[in-house]
């Protein structure tokens, strides 16, 4: 990470207090991440939450007496603008495929090394998706049969509204491209990317890239990804594996 770049500030959600004291001295010994806040509990979590308006927060989704699938709706109310990743030992993809339903940018296994979770971190920091482009396809589906927000004529107004380089834009990212990349592909620079994202969000009323991601597949911006779809220019990243 760009030291010069802001501190990115972290509240941890996870009831063993192991795992809370080894995320704490890793990021002390992290240039650009910060743990401003530990919680073992709904009831901690809340007002750290309310208190820290923390950047990122890290949630177990096994909080042993709690489940955080039941808390993370909650989360988002308490700090609008945090972005919950899913650091977790549970293995059951429905778990997590739940957990993106309910709004978390990504998921992680506790198991991964911990470059992996510090790059998932500054990645969902950066609005981007953390998550397996082949498993993607059924959160998409799924919202789709729950119905898209908003009158059909109001999202029409709002679609017709996009220029052709912002619809080329979501295209590009709803194929799981990164703005280094879209910019390579349409021979513009990573600002002028960023300036069409932007323009993006406040036209369709999105403000992270998995919004946007869904958005565009409920309303038929872009085709539905299959599942068996290669994951190598997705969502799900794979850095080299280093034993904690």
């Amino acid at each position: 990470m760009d030291e010069l770049a802001a501190t990115i500030r972290i509240l941890v959600i996870d009831d063993h207090e192991v795992i809370r004291e080894g995320l704490r001295m890793l990021m002390a010994s992290t240039p650009g991440f910060e743990l401003v806040g530990q919680a073992g509990n709904s009831a901690e979590a809340f007002i750290q939450c309310e208190r820290e308006q923390p950047d990122i927060i890290l949630l177990d989704l096994d909080l042993g007496t709690e489940s955080g699938l039941d808390i993370l709706p909650k989360l988002h109310s308490r700090a609008p603008k945090s972005r919950v990743l899913a650091l977790t030992g549970v293995r059951d993809p429905d778990v997590h495929h739940k957990a993106m339903l309910l709004g978390a940018m990504g998921v992680v296994q506790k198991e991964r090394a911990y470059q992996f979770l510090l790059k998932a971190i500054q990645k969902v920091h950066e609005g981007e998706v953390w998550y397996d482009r082949s498993k993607m396809g059924n959160v998409l589906a799924e919202v789709m049969r729950n119905g898209a927000g908003g009158t059909a004529d109001v999202e029409q107004g709002k679609i017709a509204s996009l220029s052709p380089r912002e619809r080329e834009v979501i295209t590009l990212i709803s194929h799981g491209m990164k703005n280094k990349a879209i910019g390579e592909q349409l021979f513009i620079s990573e600002i002028t990317v960023r300036h069409h994202l932007t323009s993006i969000f406040g036209k369709l009323g999105v403000s992270t890239r998995l919004e946007l991601i869904i958005y565009a597949f409920s309303h038929g911006l872009v085709s539905l990804p299959a599942n068996n779809e290669s994951s190598s220019n997705g969502f799900h990243h794979r850095p080299p594996s280093v034993c904690l």
